[in-house]
């Protein structure tokens, strides 16, 4: 058995009494509704693209800063640093003397935090833009020249990564306070 569904029209005089702007009660059929959405579509998406290309050229040739944080599983802190400095600072380093990069340093909380606020290691690193920073870079070459021993650099950088229990990255956007 099949439910019926009414559906009530309102009059013209019913919505005025509702107290509805007229404006708002003019009907548009559904498929005006799609072709509307389908022109104008095209036109949103390219004044979006055209903003955010707008934006990227004007920033970058400016120096783009992202932090990565790293949180430790609880008592394997100190051998994380041991490792990053072995094996993945070096890298850093050869990156800032080619140019790519302008500076990396990092940073350690003084004092504790709560469980979920908890980060053990800040690294910050500033690009030379937002474009260097983005696009595709080829550290293989690098880790070659700089780790012979593949299988030691690779087994260590797994142990690096199993030892976290959290890592993200925070792209930085400095605020001007003295402008407007």
């Amino acid at each position: 058995m099949e439910a019926v569904v009414q559906k009530e029209v309102l009059t013209e005089r019913q919505i005025d009494n509702l107290g509805f702007a007229p404006r708002f009660a003019t009907k548009i059929k559904k498929e005006n509704l799609v072709k509307i959405f389908l022109l104008l579509m095209p036109v949103l998406m390219m004044t979006a693209m055209t903003t955010s290309a707008q934006t990227a050229s004007a920033t970058s040739g400016q120096p783009f800063t992202v932090e990565y944080y790293y949180k430790a599983k609880w008592g394997n802190a100190e051998e994380f640093l041991r490792l990053f400095k072995k094996n993945h600072y070096p890298l850093l380093k050869k990156e800032v003397e080619m140019g790519r990069m302008l500076k990396v340093w990092m940073d350690q909380p003084r004092y504790h935090a709560t469980e979920d606020g908890r980060w053990d290691y800040r690294v910050t690193i500033v690009f030379k833009n937002a474009t260097v920073a983005n696009e595709p870079f080829d550290e293989d070459a690098l880790k070659k020249q700089l780790f012979p021993d593949q299988e030691t650099y690779t087994r260590e950088e797994q142990r690096r990564f199993a030892i976290l229990d959290a890592h993200w990255d925070v792209p930085i956007k400095s605020v001007d306070l003295e402008g407007k």
